[in-house]
């Protein structure tokens, strides 16, 4: 009875909760307000429970020295309940007020696709009417469309010799551009590779059939409008094929909007197009209903913008009406409709790389999708939900991201007005080369000695076709293997260029490179489609002077385009040497790889990627005697093409010009090479049958080694490694690769050992692929105590053997630490019995720390 008492009395208490407690006799005793704020100044100084400060802090009011210090503890736990109840309330009206903005969104899209249904009906069955009549019905109505299309530009021309006419056009565009965000102007499909659902972010969309490439973008972003516009026009922060927005001219109108004129600069992607530019006219406005709208389109034949030096190596392209639409929501955020529509003048290109600009889907990938990711990754950033390493600002990171992403793009286009001069070249080296001696990456702070050491930066590029590799699987390949393609001792001379006096031809101080790369996470976007991090390279110096000096070599590298589930226009890997401090404004000189998808009419990405995922990892050999997996996984990438741009940058000092612009030739030849042999590797096309592939040249087909396996492991230790009624048939491979622990085979043939072979879960532990696998030398991979527990137990692992090693620590290929219950390691023998073809190991409950 007096707990009911004591509850009606909470609930009258209101969201002031508990007030009082319940005394030896069963009567209720309410607080005084002088106690409840004495409480509440005691919790909001020490919210945590277990502190020493609260309770001394109790000890010191006198006040609350007549509450029983268990009564007060009950008070602070409903008070902390309170409070996270509250939060989770104001949680879920946030949740609910996205949900319903989401579900208006969602209401509109299925509306604006009835319109489109039904006007789809009415075009068919005007059609068929057309076709019963006679063909030459249609002459008239073709040559009335074009004559309208043919005079679009000289009614333009007129209307934009006065602000009346500017203002009349920019109603124009602004009413073109609404029918396409929100109407049907646009026959839109939905984004290839973008599934709907309950985790989607947004609804995207690219046109089936009009004029030019369109892609179009709406969903809900929690930042309020006018943020939404200060950030969308500054497009080279979330576009990074931008190279440059100039305003031109800013007046307002009568209705209260404003017209800008702009000239926009963008790179080209490789190095086999030029680049593009744009003369436009935009126009902002806010609508009657409240709606922001910021739409844009060319203004052909009114200038060609600031430089005309620098216009010339610019092809104009022309932007149809585009824009975004920002309409508030009533619970807070933003709906916005984004849409981007160009004509990209694919004539003037390659045909090879014309496909890229005749694909809707790369504007949606590289503008649209692009642009409202970008929003939604400030938004998060401002609420608080991303949290980097090393203690770094979102803003920092992303900066450091762009200046990557730009520092490359400008070596790739080479322009003139930014230093860039081609050197001598009869056009026909596979390798060009350009230099720029106005750009400094000297970090000194001595004038003296940067005059005198530095000269300028050569980069050395080449742009090439690779066939029936998705671009995923070959840069993936590329940012978790560097020693397959890169030089050692060329990225030491990269970051000994950063500091003054240092500039040595390469091999002048040779370094062995221990084959260990570090990699350490700085951050990535909410999608996980960029990420940005620090790699260090550990080396060996091979001069006696030099062993106690670290020649450690650090890098800042950024890699687009690897995750699966990301949509990305291509995808890079791009780099540039730091040194160990890493200030906020470190001197930047990127280098690295972008490849491009030039089409992907055979399949989606994500399904392709996987596909060729199989061939990386010994699937192909688990279906013994049927091919029909890689028949399948090969005609997945079939005809699949991509471009792959290289460009390496090499600061130099004077005098060294020739001996670098030889050195870079050839370095970039090499990694081409390298390149062109881990793209046959990994290419499913490339793959011979099944009962021809081998896991190397100097070991057994895999069938064989696997029985191999399971056979010393039943012999030595007297347990099966795998089930019983498996191991004489041509299912023991399958299940040997999917067993749930670590299986890695190395060969005893060289000092340290190295590793042949490894199921699938040894693959993930070392986080490495079978292509990469025999460069992994046993002592890199075990900690210091495992490998101490293997080299006392060696002698007995060779005598009876088998051993057992205690739980240890394991050492991946990207630095991570993984830990095992037990590992058990065995002699492999071969078929006569007696030679000892390798060692097999056997990680027990291994995982990632």
């Amino acid at each position: 009875m007096a707990m009911a008492m004591a509850t009606a009395h909470h609930r009258e208490s209101g969201d002031g909760g508990i007030d009082g407690h319940l005394d030896s006799t069963g009567k209720y005793v309410r607080y005084t307000t002088e106690q409840v704020e004495a409480l509440e100044r005691v919790y909001a100084e020490c919210p945590k429970p277990s502190s020493l400060r609260r309770q001394q802090l109790v000890r010191d009011c006198p006040i609350l020295a007549n509450i029983e210090p268990k009564q007060i503890k009950v008070w602070f736990q409903n008070r902390r309940c309170r409070e996270k109840q509250r939060k989770e309330a104001s949680r879920l009206q946030s949740l609910n007020s996205k949900l319903t903005a989401m579900n208006k969104l969602l209401m509109e899209e299925n509306d604006r696709l009835q319109k489109q249904v039904s006007q789809l009906v009415c075009e068919n069955g005007s059609m068929r009417q057309h076709l019963q009549t006679a063909n030459a019905a249609a002459a008239p109505i073709t040559d009335a469309s074009c004559d309208t299309v043919a005079t679009a530009p000289q009614h333009l021309l007129r209307d934009a010799s006065s602000p009346a006419g500017l203002l009349s056009i920019a109603e124009e565009i602004l009413a073109a551009f609404l029918s396409k965000a929100t109407g049907t102007a646009i026959d839109w499909v939905q984004m290839p590779g973008m599934k709907p659902g309950p985790d989607s972010v947004g609804i995207f969309a690219v046109s089936q059939s009009c004029s030019g490439v369109a892609a179009r973008a709406c969903g809900l972003v929690s930042l309020e409008p006018m943020k939404i516009d200060e950030i969308l026009k500054d497009r080279p922060s979330w576009f990074r094929d931008c190279r440059s927005v100039e305003v031109f001219t800013t007046f307002p109108t009568g209705n209260g909007g404003t017209i800008e004129l702009v000239y926009t600069q963008v790179y080209a992607p490789t190095t086999l197009a030029p680049a593009r530019d744009f003369w436009t006219l935009r126009y902002t406005k806010t609508l009657e209903n409240g709606n922001l709208a910021v739409c844009e389109r060319s203004l052909s034949g009114s200038g060609t913008g600031p430089n005309s030096a620098s216009a010339a190596q610019f092809v104009r392209a022309e932007m149809l009406p585009s824009g975004y639409l920002i309409r508030p929501c009533d619970g807070g955020g933003s709906i916005i409709h984004i849409v981007d529509h160009l004509n990209l003048e694919p004539g003037s290109v390659p045909e090879v790389v014309r496909p890229l600009y005749e694909s809707s889907k790369a504007v949606a990938q590289k503008m649209t999708i692009a642009a409202f990711r970008y929003v939604r990754q400030v938004a998060q950033e401002t609420s608080g939900e991303v949290v980097y390493s090393l203690g770094r600002q979102p803003a920092v990171l992303r900066t450091f991201s762009q200046r990557l992403s730009r520092g490359f793009n400008e070596a790739v286009n080479g322009f003139n007005d930014d230093g860039w001069s081609l050197m001598n070249c009869d056009g026909a080296e596979d390798v060009s080369l350009a230099i720029n001696s106005s750009k400094n990456v000297n970090t000194s702070y001595d004038p003296v000695n940067s005059l005198a050491f530095h000269a300028g930066v050569l980069c050395a590029k080449a742009s090439m076709l690779i066939q029936n590799v998705p671009p995923i699987a070959l840069i993936r390949f590329l940012r978790e293997h560097r020693s397959e393609w890169a030089d050692f001792n060329v990225d030491a001379y990269s970051a000994a260029s950063l500091k003054t006096g240092s500039y040595v031809y390469p091999g002048m101080r040779p370094t062995r490179f221990t084959g260990s790369q570090i990699i350490m996470p700085l951050g990535h976007t909410i999608e996980q489609e960029e990420l940005l991090e620090v790699v260090r390279l550990e080396s060996h110096p091979l001069a006696q002077e030099d062993t106690f000096m670290s020649r450690d070599v650090h890098l800042l590298q950024m890699c687009t385009g690897i995750d699966e589930n990301a949509v990305g226009a291509c995808s890079e890997l791009v780099f540039a040497p730091i040194n160990e401090m890493f200030p906020d404004d470190a001197v930047l000189l990127p280098s690295g790889f972008r490849i491009i998808p030039l089409h992907s009419e055979t399949g989606d990405s994500k399904h392709t990627w996987k596909n060729s995922n199989r061939t990386m990892d010994l699937t192909s050999n688990l279906e013994v005697g049927s091919s029909a997996s890689q028949d399948a996984a090969a005609a997945s990438t079939s005809n699949f093409r991509s471009v792959l741009t290289i460009a390496f940058q090499f600061s130099f000092g004077s005098n060294l010009q020739d001996d670098v612009a030889a050195m870079a030739r050839q370095y970039v030849r090499s990694v081409v090479s390298a390149v062109q042999r881990v793209a046959v590797a990994i290419s499913p096309s490339g793959l011979s049958l099944p009962s021809e592939r081998r896991l190397s040249s100097a070991c057994p087909e895999a069938l064989t080694l696997a029985r191999w396996i399971c056979y010393g492991y039943r012999c030595h230790t007297g347990t099966e490694l795998v089930l019983s009624d498996s191991v004489d048939g041509d299912s023991v491979l399958k299940h040997l690769w999917n067993h749930q622990d670590a299986i890695l085979c190395c060969s005893l043939k060289s000092l340290p050992p190295v590793f042949m072979f490894a199921n699938q879960a040894g693959l993930d532990m070392l986080e490495t692929t079978l292509v990469a696998l025999q460069d992994i030398t046993l002592d890199k991979i075990l900690g210091d105590s495992a490998l101490k527990a293997f080299s006392a137990d060696f002698s007995n692992l060779m005598h009876q053997g088998f051993a057992y090693i205690p739980a240890g620590i394991c050492i991946s290929t990207m630095g991570r630490h993984a830990s095992f219950e037990q590992a058990i390691a065995w002699k492999v023998l071969a078929e006569d019995e007696s030679t000892v073809h390798c060692l097999a190991f056997s990680f027990v409950n291994w995982s990632f720390l």
